[in-house]
C-alpha cells in the first residue's frame, strides 16, 4: 500500500464503528433544507394557482402563460373562453391561465429640482 494512502486511512479510521444515523445526518439535513427551500414554496404556489383557476368567473381579466391578455367570457369544466379584443375569442385550458391581469398605471415622472 502507498504510504500516503496508508497515512490517510490511519487518520480516518478510529477503530470504532460509527452510528449509521450519525453517518446519514448530513444527508437528512440537506433533504430538510431542500424541502423548505424548494418543494414547500412550490407546493404552496401550485395550490394558490389551483384555487385561482377554480375561482375564475365571467368578466375576469386574465393573462395566459403565453402572454395573451383577455376577458373571460365562458368558464367550462376544463376550458375557459377568453375575448382578446375585436370579437376574437380563444378557448384555452384552465391550467394555462397564468393569473389575473392588472393594468400597470403609468406614474408621472418626477420633476427634478436641479437648476
Amino acid at each position: 500500500m502507498h504510504p500516503v494512502l496508508h497515512a490517510f486511512l490511519s487518520q480516518t479510521a478510529d477503530g470504532q464503528a460509527q452510528n449509521p444515523i450519525v453517518a446519514f445526518l448530513p444527508f437528512i439535513a440537506i433533504a430538510v433544507v431542500f424541502y423548505f427551500v424548494f418543494f414547500r414554496p412550490q407546493a404552496k404556489q401550485a395550490k394558490a394557482h389551483q384555487a385561482f383557476v377554480t375561482a375564475l368567473k365571467k368578466g375576469d381579466e386574465v393573462v395566459t402563460q403565453s402572454g395573451i391578455i383577455g376577458t373571460v367570457v365562458l368558464v367550462e369544466d376544463r376550458t375557459v373562453t377568453i375575448d382578446v379584443g375585436a370579437g376574437t375569442k380563444l378557448r384555452v385550458l384552465k391550467g394555462q391561465v397564468a393569473g389575473q391581469w392588472k393594468q400597470v398605471e403609468a406614474q408621472p415622472a418626477k420633476a427634478e429640482g436641479k437648476k
